[in-house]
Order: C-alpha cells, then structure tokens, then sequence
C-alpha cells in the first residue's frame, strides 16, 4: 500500500494513530519522493485564529471557516495557502499541486508574499495553513506499513470541506468494501 503515496492522495489516520498531532486527521499530500521524504498538510483541523489576524490582506479570499488550519506539528509560525482556481491558465503567484478529478478544479498553493489582487479573480476557494506535517525519508512509508495511515484518492471538495470536523468520517463513508465501516469507529471504544 506505501507505493500507492504519491501528490494529491490522502493519507488518513487509522483509529489505531493516538499521536495528538495526528489522531483522526487527513493529510493531503503535497510532495513526495521515496528518496527524500513527504510533506503534507492536515486538512481537518481549524484553529481559533482568524485568518484576519494573521494575514488581513488574504481574508476575503479565504474559504470558510475564516481561520487558519493547523497544517501540521513542523514550522507552525510560517503559513502555506491551497487554493482552487478554474480551468485555464495559471494565474501568477499560484503553482499546480494536481489535476484533480474534473478538468474544471485545479489545486495548487498560493505565493502568500504575491498581493492578493492578483489572484482574485482566478481563485474559486482557499485555505491558509499554519505549519505542515513532515516525513523524512522511508518514514511514512513505516508509519503506513505499521497500520497508522490509510492511503485514499481525494476529490475536490475535500480541501474546502464545509465542516472539516467531519471530514475523518465524510472520506473513510466514501470508500468500498469494509474501509468504509472504519468512519463508524468511536471517538472512545471503551465508551461503546
């Protein structure tokens, strides 16, 4: 299943994976090479900081809710952006992370150091990200054969989810056979 990790996949965390930073978290990845590590960002996890407070310039561009996410444990005082722009071109100061699964949703990530105005026109939706989830080499693929991630497609709306407390459940619902039973695993089994 490790050799299924590549950009634009999810990694999802097992109800087995109690580390804090991770527990019942989704990650998009944004890079990997089996040679020199992933990078990802936890897409479930908003915080109480709104995106005003932080970078004000960006805020009307920003999907709901307005705040920044906690990307992950690493580098958590710099910010990352996604955003969604339509088909086309693209627009300065936006990088293509994926395809996506429709020609008319493209991901990338945002030059937050670009002015806003810029982009304006060309993004649909966007998320700001405060640090990011980091693996050295070999180690995710450990962390996924020790059973901690699942590895699944994304779709497009998983990034912008309207409810990221729901987002666990919402993808682990969407996949076939017996993975899909996981979304109904208890915040605490000992309460079951």
């Amino acid at each position: 299943m490790a050799e299924g990790i590549y950009v634009g996949r999810l990694l999802v965390a097992t109800p087995l994976l109690e580390d804090p930073n991770f527990r019942r978290s989704v990650v998009l990845i944004l890079e990997h090479d089996e040679s020199g590590g992933s990078l990802g960002v936890v897409l479930n996890r908003p915080s109480e900081i709104s995106v005003t407070q932080v970078l004000p310039s960006w805020d009307a561009l920003v999907t709901g809710p307005s705040v920044l996410f906690e990307g992950g444990p690493v580098q958590t005082d710099s910010a990352l952006a996604l955003a969604a722009v339509q088909s086309g071109g693209d627009p300065l100061g936006w990088r293509r992370l994926q395809s996506g699964r429709s020609a008319a949703y493209r991901l990338g990530t945002v030059d937050l150091d670009a002015p806003p105005e810029i982009l304006a026109g060309e993004i649909s939706q966007m998320r700001i990200f405060a640090g990011y989830a980091g693996w050295t080499s070999g180690q995710l693929r450990n962390e996924v054969e020790e059973g901690a991630w699942y590895i699944v497609d994304s779709e497009p709306g998983d990034t912008f989810h309207a409810d990221p407390s729901e987002l666990w459940r919402a993808v682990l619902r969407r996949q076939e056979g017996e993975l899909s039973f996981v979304a109904t695993y208890p915040d605490d089994p000992e309460l079951n």
